[in-house]
């Protein structure tokens, strides 16, 4: 006998955890003290949730909207920025001209002067009218020079007015896509949840449930922040009995998800969960439902390990995955628990050697930070980031200059390709059939 647990996942980003999905609105949220478990939402709750999700997602799409047309007024040639630092720049050339230009009449207003000094005829008003004229050339080149350098001042703010106007507006723009995707992960979340619990509310009206059991933990150890296509990558995890009763039969459960570059495609056909025991040391295959039946009963204060490994099949692309570890355990009198997280660990995944594969981009440093209550989940791997894309499909049809998709493209790379907002949603139910 099993304790069925029912998976519910949404493509999400950056960095998103399971905590954004549960934020979205007061009906995912844990308002009860820490030492009670959280209540199931409701149908009807998921309902006002997925409402309130798409409105979200609606408004987010309408705001990334409202941020490209900023970003196509700011590098337009008639955007007043623009037109004043075009202004500033040609009075600055024009200044340098005339500098050079009083330069010159002084080269020329000394050379005269040279000349009637050399020459035994000259008089002496001839000489004092070249005096004159020198000094008077020299007085206009200073001038001429100050004007200049105030022309370059004032041009090399205004250039840097309009050019730091064009950098904000495409800031602003890379902040709307994110809220889109984050919007977007949240509201799929939403809908998946709602869906989800329609289809078990028809399939199971009963009301028992499992208890959440802290003293069952699952600790995983070995896995990295980085596989390779092609690649076996094995690992562990030790399933502890930390409370003071037995436990007739103890299941892991144990699953993989992921998302190429994109966030868009799912690619977890391409990686497969193994497991053995000293006791089973042949590796077999993870079964459909995602449980591991091989340690059976756990007496309290004991621990049991299980050899886990990751097939990666040597086409699959680029991305990032999640592996979810966690433990259930079912006793003859009908009781049965569950640990109350999941232990979560993020990775990226690489192309085999001669795939092309997306430039990389930057990594966060790994996160031990536990997740937000009631979330259900135990982050345990590295953190991860996700290109944006356009999710609205009205940006790619406005058009724009060179200039404008180029800073665009830019812009987009900076943003981070989420790992995945996945939640649990758990049949606590006694006895019920895998």
């Amino acid at each position: 006998m099993k304790i069925r647990r029912i998976l519910a996942t949404a493509v999400a980003v950056a960095v998103t955890t399971p905590a954004v999905m549960l934020s979205v609105t007061p009906a995912f949220a844990d308002t009860k003290p820490a030492a009670q478990t959280p209540a199931k939402p409701t149908v009807k709750e998921l309902e006002k949730a997925a409402a309130e999700a798409e409105k979200a997602y609606d408004e987010a799409v309408a705001a990334e909207k409202t941020a490209y047309a900023a970003v196509e007024a700011a590098v337009s040639d008639t955007a007043p920025l623009t037109v004043a630092a075009k202004a500033a720049r040609k009075a600055a050339d024009d200044a340098a001209a005339a500098k050079t230009a009083a330069d010159k009449a002084v080269t020329d207003a000394q050379a005269a002067l040279d000349a009637l000094t050399e020459d035994e005829d000259a008089t002496d008003e001839d000489k004092a009218a070249a005096e004159k004229a020198l000094a008077d050339a020299r007085t206009a080149a200073e001038a001429a020079a100050t004007a200049k350098t105030t022309a370059d001042t004032e041009a090399a703010t205004a250039v840097k007015l309009s050019d730091d106007a064009k950098v904000e507006a495409f800031r602003a723009l890379s902040k709307a896509r994110d809220a889109t995707k984050k919007a977007l992960a949240a509201k799929d979340a939403a809908d998946a949840a709602l869906e989800r619990a329609k289809q078990e509310e028809e399939e199971n009206p009963g009301d028992g449930s499992c208890v959440d059991e802290p003293g069952l933990t699952t600790v995983v150890n070995g896995f990295p922040s980085t596989v390779t296509a092609g690649t076996v990558t094995s690992f562990s995890v030790r399933v502890t009995n930390g409370t003071a009763k037995n436990m007739d039969k103890v299941l892991t459960y144990a699953s993989v998800h992921a998302t190429d570059k994109s966030g868009a495609k799912d690619i977890a056909k391409y990686l497969k969960l193994k497991w053995s025991t000293a006791e089973s040391p042949k590796w077999q295959a993870v079964d459909g439902d995602s449980y591991i039946d091989a340690i059976g009963a756990l007496e309290p204060g004991k621990q049991a390990d299980i050899k886990l490994r990751l097939d990666v099949a040597a086409k699959t692309p680029a991305g990032q995955g999640l592996t979810f570890i966690a433990g259930d355990y079912f006793n003859k009198d009908g009781s049965c628990g569950l640990t109350p997280d999941a232990a979560v660990n993020e990775f990226d995944i690489k192309a085999a050697a001669g795939r092309p594969a997306p430039k990389p981009t930057p990594k966060p440093s790994t996160s031990t930070t536990a997740p937000a209550a009631g979330s259900g989940v135990t982050p345990q791997g590295s953190g991860s980031s996700v290109p944006v894309t356009t999710t609205s499909g009205a940006l790619a049809a406005t058009g724009s200059s060179d200039a404008t998709t180029q800073l665009a493209l830019a812009s987009g790379a900076a943003v981070a390709l989420g790992a995945g907002a996945m939640f649990l949603v758990r049949r606590r139910k006694a006895g019920a059939d895998a």
